[in-house]
């Protein structure tokens, strides 16, 4: 019998949150960006992490995109959301409504702003864990939140709730990827959330990652993950590096401002950011441009109809 540790494997797109010239979610457009993630082989989707700009999101539109995700994805590949914010009863409520909505999943940050101590961190995650039968991955990225959470407060977590069942690491200290591993087990599904990481996460044990590339080239992003779990491991970082000139140009300006650029230039989504994240430069547009075009990703003519 195929367990949620089992189906929660591979490449797990962040999707972004696409908008209308009006400055609404454009929920119409996200079910077919869903519907092409699962057509070209992504292992899972996400929503409402840091690709999906969830502090730009209200309540009501994070609830109404794990909605949209859940009733296109239909069970065909798991849906893992984002319902953490630096305030826990928002966190709850995201997390409730997660469970009830049917998602497979939730992905909880850890909290950005306050600070926490790994006294604080502990108690928030067991807090959140507590509140719900879903199985939750823990959101490391320091470098957006200013707290990292250490390994031995992930143990701690997992001991007291069985339900944290992985982590995403955005992190660059592969020392504390290699901690966490050892500490929890093989099993633990640890996740890399650094593009151009996603190779040496999977040689270490990872379980997958979780990249925001896949919105570009979504079968080479699950492919990276299906060359390691067939042992093809030459072919796997030959692969690891004709998807680094992308991993880097997505990064050149704060995600997902040059990722929503590119979807743009696509033609897949129109490429509204919400305030305060505003535009690429046109240096970096430019850039951009010449970038997706070696990877034949541009359309002849473009635009989204």
């Amino acid at each position: 019998m195929t367990t949620i540790h089992d189906r929660l494997r591979g490449s797990i797109t962040p999707i972004v949150t696409p908008f209308t010239d009006s400055n609404q979610v454009d929920h119409e457009t996200l079910a077919r960006l869903i519907n092409w993630q699962i057509d070209e082989g992504s292992h899972g989707i996400s929503v409402t992490g840091t690709t999906g700009e969830p502090s730009s999101l209200t309540l009501e539109e994070r609830e109404a995109v794990f909605r949209t995700a859940v009733s296109t994805a239909g069970g065909r590949v798991p849906v893992l959301v984002g319902t953490g914010s630096n305030n826990l009863e928002e966190t709850l409520h995201l997390t409730h409504t997660a469970q009830l909505l049917g998602a497979d999943g939730a992905l909880v940050i850890v909290p950005y702003y306050n600070r926490p101590s790994q006294e604080g961190l502990y108690q928030h995650f067991v807090t959140v864990a507590r509140s719900t039968t879903l199985p939750l991955v823990i959101y490391n990225i320091p470098g957006r939140t200013a707290s990292n959470i250490e390994p031995e407060t992930v143990q701690r977590i997992c001991r007291t709730a069985e339900n944290v069942i992985g982590i995403k690491e955005s992190n660059r200290d592969f020392e504390q990827v290699t901690q966490v591993l050892h500490l929890m087990g093989r099993s633990f599904l640890v996740y890399s959330g650094i593009e151009a990481l996603c190779y040496p996460m999977l040689a270490l044990g990872g379980a997958g990652h979780i990249s925001a590339t896949a919105n570009i080239l979504p079968r080479q992003v699950a492919d990276l993950y299906n060359l390691t779990a067939q042992g093809r491991w030459d072919e796997a970082r030959d692969l690891h590096y004709y998807l680094y000139p992308l991993n880097s140009a997505l990064f050149w300006e704060t995600n997902p401002g040059p990722l929503k650029a590119a979807l743009g230039m696509m033609g897949k989504i129109r490429p509204h950011l919400r305030l305060p994240l505003t535009s690429i430069s046109d240096e970096h547009f430019q850039k951009l441009q010449t970038v997706l075009a070696s990877y034949g990703v541009l359309p002849s003519q473009g635009g989204i109809s």
